[in-house]
């Protein structure tokens, strides 16, 4: 059941498919690596010390686009309520989302930064470092899109609650993740990967109890 699950969930999210978009997060993320230089002009050095900082934001960004294609069509559409008949609870069915969300944006949004690097003109230990900093913070970045997602699906102007929840659930993912690039000695990824396990572990209770509420309502 979890593997058809998460299958139907892939279809869904990845590009080709009926809610397909997870090429639009990449196009994001490339053209804010492409305009950033233009906004900064050519001063190679600045580029190079705030380029990681700007990936980081784009990360984030990339990852909170399909906001609205991650809950709300499936409970409109009642397929919490099936899956609940089938004995599916609304926690698994949201841990099975949160890992075909990160699947359809992550591991693009990594083989795009080293395209990123090279517009921003990043040294090697710099892009290992964004490397590493995505790699453990995406998963909370896809937690909190699904959260955010849960939560606001069933309630109007949704849209606007989003962005007031974006800000304090990301900010300290960045804060650590983006704050790496001056930490040598990786406390800051270490901080991130942190965050990132504790919002992956909180989210599908935390969202499966507001869509159970949304199905009661």
């Amino acid at each position: 059941m979890i593997g058809r699950l998460l299958l139907r969930d892939l279809a869904l999210l990845m590009p080709g498919g009926r809610r397909g978009g997870a090429l639009l997060p990449l196009l994001f993320f490339l053209a804010v690596a492409m305009l950033y230089p233009f906004a900064v002009g050519p001063d190679a050095p600045l580029l190079a010390r705030t380029g990681g900082g700007v990936i980081w934001v784009a990360a984030l960004l990339a990852a909170i686009l399909p906001l609205d294609r991650l809950v709300a069509p499936d409970l409109a559409e009642g397929v919490f309520d099936q899956l609940a008949v089938r004995g599916v609870a609304e926690e698994l069915a949201i841990a099975v989302r949160m890992l075909a969300h990160w699947l359809s944006f992550a591991p693009l949004l990594l083989l795009a930064t080293f395209a990123a690097a090279a517009l921003l003109g990043l040294g090697q230990e710099t892009l290992r470092t964004v490397l590493l900093g995505l790699l453990a913070g995406t998963p909370g970045l896809a937690a909190i899109g699904v959260l955010i997602a849960a939560l606001t699906a069933s309630l109007r102007g949704g849209a606007a609650l989003a962005g007031l929840l974006l800000i304090p659930l990301s900010v300290p993912i960045l804060i650590f993740g983006a704050g790496a690039l001056a930490r040598p000695d990786g406390g800051g990824l270490a901080f991130a990967a942190a965050i990132s396990l504790l919002l992956v572990a909180v989210t599908p209770f935390a969202a499966g109890a507001a869509i159970r509420a949304a199905r009661e309502s």
